[in-house]
């Protein structure tokens, strides 16, 4: 499917006012989408692991629009407070989407929203925000057209969460969910993200996450800028390819359960993201000396312990330690023990992947 086959089909009813809510996950990627061309179109194949705690909930409540115009009249609020710094993207996703969901333009409406992880935790909230709002979005247009099929329905909402960010097409349903077109990936797209269609052997399917919250701040440097910088950057297309390649190793990787396979790439994908930020130009470096010395202490445990784990990191200084859950009785102890000194006010998020 292509942008002209998620074009609003205009019905004679608009949708009622009222309360339309949902929730999307978190996630954490394997493989990264780092540069982007056109209207938020990944260069390289990424796939990611959803979370299953760490998610936001949202609700849009249609009103009734007294000025007639062509403009979209909204209010965001955060965990119950009016957030103005909020509205300028959520208007430019708007805008991106309008074609998409033109009744939007038919009401007032609020945007209330919340995480279940806290704000200021350091966790992107932009993919599973996005994706929580696609999913209002289309929940209001089932409401017109019941007759939508379910497919159609997922490929819609992971398009529509694409153009508000990147990531959140993968937020949008799905347990191991691949974003980008990859000749090895049946059904993969571009534009929008499907559920691994794959065996996944069962070593990767009872997961754990700990997020190690490093830094509890805004990032440095925003994800559109870093995406922006690839453009010129001179290690882009090699970059690209070793994405690509990475998904056909992990494709193998999946079903043949090796854990240290596993690890070996998740690591390199994640130090190939941020070698990538540090080479661009002007370059950003997002890891902290907290960070590396958490990889350094997690490397000698795994080693010393031979016990299966491995992290990863996003764009930002946080440490994913990611575990298969018969890792769990040695791992927790290591984190408090060890990790948790080098953790912003000594804070960790244990999560898992949904399976």
């Amino acid at each position: 499917m292509q942008n002209q086959d998620f074009i609003y089909k205009v019905t004679p009813v608009l949708p009622e006012l009222g309360k339309y809510s949902s929730e999307a996950p978190s996630n954490i990627a394997l493989v990264k989408y780092w540069g982007k061309y056109g209207e938020q179109l990944p260069k390289n194949t990424s796939i990611s692991y959803t979370l299953e705690d760490c998610k936001t909930k949202t609700e849009v409540v249609l009103k009734k629009k007294i000025k007639a115009d062509d403009q979209f009249h909204f209010e965001v609020f955060f965990e119950g407070k009016r957030k103005a710094s909020f509205e300028p993207k959520i208007e430019t996703f708007l805008k991106r989407i309008e074609t998409y969901v033109p009744f939007l333009k038919s009401f007032e409406f609020e945007i209330h929203t919340e995480n279940t992880f806290p704000h200021s935790s350091g966790i992107a909230s932009s993919a599973s925000g996005m994706a929580a709002l696609a999913k209002c979005f289309m929940k209001i247009e089932v409401s017109v057209s019941p007759e939508i099929s379910n497919l159609y329905l997922e490929h819609k909402t992971s398009f529509l969460a694409r153009l508000g960010s990147g990531s959140a097409c993968r937020s949008t349903g799905g347990k191991l969910v691949v974003w980008g077109e990859h000749k090895e990936i049946e059904g993969s797209s571009s534009f929008y993200g499907i559920d691994y269609p794959y065996d996944v052997h069962p070593n990767f399917r009872s997961f754990r996450d700990s997020i190690l919250l490093i830094d509890e701040g805004q990032k440095q440097v925003s994800s559109s800028l870093g995406h922006n910088l690839m453009h010129n950057h001179p290690f882009a297309e090699q970059r690209f390819q070793q994405a690509d390649e990475n998904i056909l190793k992990l494709k193998s990787i999946l079903i043949s359960g090796d854990y240290e396979a596993f690890f070996a790439l998740v690591e390199s994908e994640a130090l190939s993201l941020h070698a990538m930020m540090m080479t661009s130009s002007p370059y950003f470096i997002l890891m902290q000396p907290n960070t590396l010395q958490v990889i350094e202490k997690i490397c000698k445990f795994r080693k010393e312990e031979n016990v299966y784990l491995g992290f990863t990191l996003d764009a930002g200084a946080n440490v994913h330690l990611l575990y298969p859950e018969s890792s769990e009785t040695m791992v927790r102890p290591f984190i408090d023990s060890q990790l948790l000194p080098f953790c912003s006010n000594n804070k960790v998020i244990h999560d898992r992947i949904q399976f």
